[in-house]
């Protein structure tokens, strides 16, 4: 499969990521006033958040397009002792392989971000709004608007889609869209989490991001 994702030089720096502190600081206080502990990574990559949170103790599903990613992070797991915590499989964004409303925490890490229009998008955040009990939390992380030029223009017909970053369309969203677009899907943001901006690198070829908390209704 040619994706850049699937590349052997890609999977290897994924598969020694030790993943996102802030995720496992809040996964970790959220283990413990759950007593149910089902949590879905989409866009898994190989583990390097699935894997820190089945140490704490979730249950962690893995949803990922790429057979190298989901091979890496399955073999991370078993040489972690960690493979009956996890499930790793094969599955896109907008169409997951996961029951209604049987997820405690759902983490959208640099997944939604990927999607080449605000439909598939939506799609996307109205999956994971299918499959997140009623508190659930929800933990997002993607591509900030602030990575392009102000004066850049959506793709015709969208709104926070953009070619300029890749030369191919990806979703850029300003704070208040983020929020907004979680809103629509039935997700509110999470009391006393604001939405935290890191902003671009000068000279680096990564994006401005947005980090947030919110909570399913």
């Amino acid at each position: 499969m040619s994706m850049p994702w699937n590349t052997p030089e890609v999977v290897a720096r994924f598969s020694v990521s030790s993943g996102n502190t802030v995720l496992q600081a809040f996964a970790e206080k959220e283990f413990k006033n759950r007593q149910s502990h089902q949590a879905l990574d989409i866009g898994c990559g190989a583990g390097s958040n699935a894997i820190p949170l089945a140490r704490i103790g979730w249950n962690v599903t893995g949803l990922d397009l790429a057979p190298r990613m989901v091979e890496a992070a399955t073999q991370r797991a078993k040489a972690e002792a960690l493979a009956d915590k996890t499930s790793f499989r094969l599955a896109p964004m907008d169409l997951l392989p996961i029951e209604d409303q049987s997820q405690d925490m759902v983490i959208a890490h640099g997944i939604w971000n990927l999607a080449a229009s605000g439909k598939e998008f939506r799609a996307g955040v109205q999956e994971a709004a299918r499959v997140a009990r009623p508190g659930a939390a929800l933990f997002v992380f993607t591509f900030s608007r602030k990575t392009i030029p102000e004066t850049c223009i959506p793709v015709d017909g969208e709104t926070f889609v953009f070619t300029e970053f890749a030369d191919r369309p990806q979703c850029f969203l300003t704070q208040e869209q983020l929020i907004e677009e979680m809103a629509a899907a039935g997700f509110e943001q999470e009391p006393g989490c604001p939405i935290t901006e890191y902003p671009q690198i000068p000279g680096m070829p990564k994006p401005a991001l947005l980090e947030g908390i919110f909570r399913r209704r």
